[in-house]
């Protein structure tokens, strides 16, 4: 009887060693090994992406078409907010010599860009022409002046012109070497006005302080308040090209590269062909 109690406390012992044994190595089971904390901590602590700025100094006629760019390029990368400085490409090209902050500049003419890379502002293999466009005469839809030609500028019923500083807007220079081309630029002096950039002179246009004006295709076709009278013949100019560069001084390289690469996508390039824009 002894000897059975005593057989049947050794069995007790030995059943309670392997539930304890087997509990242990089922919990082990269920840990997860160092490796896989270590991902799942560096998953859980893993930062949002930075929120950054961005400043694009960009011409005035690219406006309307950036705007709505904007737009489908937050979608994308809504970390990352644009913020546009529109204006002459010649005075933006002189706030980036002077050291003012741009990410990005977008020119109206090719030789505003060459002089930020002749002065290594912007890098060689950083800058590229994104689009084109084409110069038009343009009238108010109220007013009765006939214009076939540049010639009939010459009338005695065209008593201003409006025309970009030739200068700084890109506009206002194209519009000079079609004119001298054309042998009227002396003899228009005195009709002509200047305007800081091709919107003003479209607004001089719209409001009746100009008979009329030379401005972009693209920002004719953006106003419902003026006619375009005739297209400059693209033989008389430098070709009108907007090249696009990344500036060197940028503090946000990544950023300012996405918004380069995008605007030269297909997207990006049918809201400029909707503008009126095309492809150099």
């Amino acid at each position: 009887m002894i000897n059975l109690l005593k057989k049947s406390y050794v069995l007790l012992c030995l059943v309670m060693i392997m539930v304890v044994v087997t509990a242990c190595g089922s919990n082990q089971a269920n840990q997860p090994s160092s490796t896989n904390q270590a991902e799942a901590t560096a998953i859980s602590t893993e930062a949002p992406a930075e929120n950054v700025d961005l400043t694009i100094s960009a011409a005035a006629s690219l406006t309307d078409a950036l705007k709505e760019i904007e737009t489908q390029f937050k979608v994308i990368h809504p970390n990352v907010k644009l913020n546009f400085n529109f204006g002459a490409s010649g005075a933006l090209q002189k706030q980036i010599e002077s050291g003012a902050p741009a990410d990005l500049f977008l020119s109206a003419a090719s030789k505003n860009m060459k002089s930020l890379v002749d002065a290594k502002l912007i890098a060689e293999d950083s800058q590229t022409n994104l689009l084109s466009n084409g110069l038009v005469l343009v009238t108010s839809k109220t007013s009765k002046t006939q214009l076939a030609t540049v010639n009939d500028l010459l009338n005695a019923d065209v008593k201003t012109i409006a025309i970009g500083i030739p200068e700084s807007v890109p506009a206002g220079s194209y519009t000079k070497e079609a004119l001298e081309q054309a042998k009227l630029w002396d003899s228009l002096q005195t009709k002509v006005v200047q305007a800081k950039d091709v919107r003003q002179v479209l607004q001089y246009v719209e409001t009746g302080n100009a008979d009329a004006g030379f401005v972009y295709k693209t920002d004719a076709l953006t106003s419902d308040k003026v006619n375009i009278v005739l297209t400059v013949d693209p033989a008389t100019y430098t070709p009108i090209t907007y090249p696009i560069g990344i500036v060197t001084a940028t503090k946000h390289l990544p950023e300012s590269k996405q918004f380069y690469d995008y605007l030269q996508t297909a997207e990006a390039m049918a809201v400029f062909e909707k503008f009126g824009f095309s492809k150099p």
